[in-house]
């Protein structure tokens, strides 16, 4: 019979997940505990000694443990798809600087799939908007590329609301 992995991960508490993942990336107890002390502010008090599982976790909490768990091992590449939903606007401007701190100070190379416009282009060096699997725009992100893409998105609805 066939058990849904992600089902399990859910009866793990956020440490023993950080573990797990530390584990599969040859990251001892020690290497997660120092990584995840440097989020604790990032986890404002809602994830650690809980002893909560993950499912029990609100979105946004699930959200921020699978963030940090994925920077567990030193990654050169991180993927976050919408990273910042379910997420409160503090949360959101935290992460904003995490992501920002993991490209400058660390040379990671960090791909965000996102529908928010705002925040992408608060974080990224560089916006690839995709349609129907095609590159359509590429852009070095600057002070006017999100006025840039609101223009190209308010075409597009407008093209679509004259095909109905």
């Amino acid at each position: 019979s066939f058990i849904d992995e992600s089902f399990l991960i859910g009866y793990l508490t956020p440490e023993e997940y950080f573990y797990f993942i530390g584990d599969l990336r040859n990251q001892s107890k020690a290497e997660v505990d120092a990584l995840v002390t440097q989020f604790e502010d990032f986890f404002h008090g809602e994830i650690l000694n809980q002893k909560k599982y993950l499912r029990d976790l609100s979105k946004g909490n699930q959200k921020k443990a699978g963030i940090v768990a994925a920077l567990i091992g030193n990654p050169e590449v991180i993927i976050l798809d919408e990273p910042f939903a379910n997420l409160d606007p503090t949360t959101q401007i935290r992460l904003k600087q995490i992501l920002k701190d993991l490209a400058e100070k660390q040379g990671v190379t960090v791909l965000v799939s996102s529908h928010d416009l705002m925040h992408v282009t608060d974080v990224c060096e560089r916006i690839v908007v995709l349609e129907k699997g095609h590159v359509v725009k590429d852009l070095e992100t600057n002070p006017a590329t999100l006025k840039e893409l609101e223009a190209h998105f308010a075409v597009s609805v407008m093209a679509t609301q004259e095909e109905e």
